[in-house]
């Protein structure tokens, strides 16, 4: 099953009551925590992730993946209205929405928003679908060595991507690393690195990490750290855009389908980049690239598209190779171990209904964000009223009751703890969790590929070298590290502009 075919198939497995619910669910959920500034994406993915034990797994992964891309919708409104970012990918989108905004044009530079949101996430959803099941099918080819060089590939982009440091990333590649090997061993049985605590004898539980890092850890430091007050509201004025808005708006509507894919397609490679990209080509082609920043509606099309057809294609890498290019879709990545899935080539075979329909589910989710979006603008507002003290409060009474409710063990709400507090002291600490968090999902398989290879080639490391594939990968990891390390030590306007936006809240 491939191609439009899976697709057919896929919109039959979600086109049932249930399954569109549960899709609604997570749609409103993710543009929720898109709105609120310090909330995130991959926040609201964990506090969500305990309700996955109990469902099935297609309207699991369909609420959770809704959530994903949910959210790169919802934080275009406090951008255009407020000049506050609600998701790092939405940084760009400041620099001439909330112009549009002060010039009584926020309503037409939102719907622009939500309409370009709808075009990339279903351009991209489209490619995805002619292109997942052969890609995986390439996969099955490759052998161990292949897939440890790969999986090394893919946390050496994170450490150079997800944050302002690489060698404060690869740090944090080493404490995930180090994480995994708490437990038993999984071939001996053996425990390690437990000092003799019974709670450790089982390993990490990945959903006190998730939840410590990307839940309560935000909420703590923001007792910490009070964010500045937040500023008024822009104007919305008219909510549809004119014929000559929509005519502008097609040029950067289908560049940034185009940008945000490909990028997409890349693991490791943040969100923001791909909305900076379409930004800087969206200037560069304009015939009034002075506009750009006092209010062109092309700055706002272009990133916006790029943007949602960037989070729809990073599901490519994570369906058809197993690696999750951010710290949500490793989040993504444990709701499918809890319902018993692995991630990877195997998924198109042996879990047809589930990556189909969820594949579908896309540009279902899309065209529900659409819906969503333009109706019901002065309604998502008016969500940013919410005092930030009863949004914390319940924040932290979901994340206890949610790990609590997984095992009723006390144990798991100890972990929570532990890990929210090492949250903060990073996060202050200016270290990325998302690379910790990649490691930790991508360690034992990585551990694994590493054994396996070592059996085959009878203990001898230059097998990952002698396989040109192993060699090309291990190769371009070493570049991705040196050529991020000089980046950040000859910092220009690009890499600045990235680091302001790779360094909000979702790390």
């Amino acid at each position: 099953m491939a191609g439009l075919e899976g697709l057919l198939h896929g919109f039959a497995v979600v086109l049932t009551p249930e399954t569109l619910l549960f899709a609604l669910l997570g749609c409103i959920v993710g543009m929720l925590v898109g709105v609120l500034p310090g909330v995130g994406q991959s926040t609201g993915m964990a506090l969500l992730i305990p309700l996955t034990y109990h469902m099935e797994a297609v309207d699991a992964i369909v609420m959770l993946s809704s959530i994903f891309y949910g959210a790169a919708y919802g934080g275009t409104i406090t951008s255009v209205l407020m000049n506050v970012p609600g998701e790092s990918e939405t940084v760009v989108t400041t620099f001439d929405g909330h112009p549009l905004a002060k010039q009584g044009r926020g309503g037409p530079a939102l719907s622009i928003a939500a309409i370009g949101s709808f075009v990339g996430g279903c351009f991209a959803t489209l490619i995805l679908a002619l292109s997942a099941a052969a890609i995986s099918r390439l996969a099955l080819r490759l052998g161990p060595p292949e897939y440890f060089s790969l999986m090394v590939l893919s946390l050496c982009l994170a450490a150079g991507l997800l944050g302002r440091s690489v060698v404060k990333g690869l740090i944090m590649v080493v404490f995930g690393l180090i994480l995994t090997q708490v437990g038993p061993d999984p071939d001996l049985g053996v425990a390690r690195l437990t000092f003799g605590l019974p709670t450790l004898y089982s390993g990490i539980p990945l959903l006190a990490l998730i939840m410590g890092f990307f839940g309560l850890a935000d909420v703590l430091l923001q007792v910490l750290k009070p964010p500045p007050r937040e500023q008024g509201l822009a104007s919305v004025g008219r909510i549809l855009p004119t014929r000559a808005d929509l005519r502008e708006s097609v040029g950067p509507i289908a560049r940034g389908s185009l940008v945000g894919f490909l990028l997409g397609l890349l693991p490791g490679m943040a969100g923001a980049v791909s909305t900076f990209f379409s930004y800087l080509i969206e200037r560069r082609v304009s015939r009034t690239p002075e506009m750009f920043g006092k209010g062109a509606l092309a700055g706002v099309a272009g990133p916006e598209t790029a943007n949602n057809a960037f989070a729809n294609a990073s599901f490519l890498p994570l369906l058809t190779l197993g690696i999750p290019g951010s710290a949500a879709l490793s989040i993504l990545v444990g709701a499918f171990l809890i319902q018993g899935i692995t991630v990877g080539p195997l998924l198109f075979v042996e879990h047809a209904d589930v990556v189909w329909g969820l594949i579908a589910s896309m540009i279902v989710g899309n065209a529900i964000l659409l819906l969503l979006s333009l109706p019901l603008i002065r309604i998502w507002i008016s969500i940013l009223y919410v005092p930030r003290d009863l949004l914390a409060g319940i924040i932290v009474l979901f994340a206890v009751i949610g790990i609590f409710s997984v095992n009723n063990s006390a144990n798991d709400i100890y972990m929570l703890v532990v890990f929210s507090v090492i949250g903060v002291g990073l996060k202050l600490a200016d270290f990325p969790l998302a690379p910790a968090i990649l490691a930790f999902v991508l360690g034992r398989p990585i551990e694994a590929s590493l054994r396996q290879s070592l059996v085959i080639a009878n203990g001898d490391l230059s097998v990952f070298v002698t396989r040109p594939i192993s060699a090309v990968l291990l190769t371009i990891a070493t570049i991705v590290v040196l050529r991020t390390a000089w980046s950040l030590l000859r910092p220009n306007h690009v890499t600045e502009v990235l680091d302001k936006a790779t360094s909000t809240k979702d790390d």
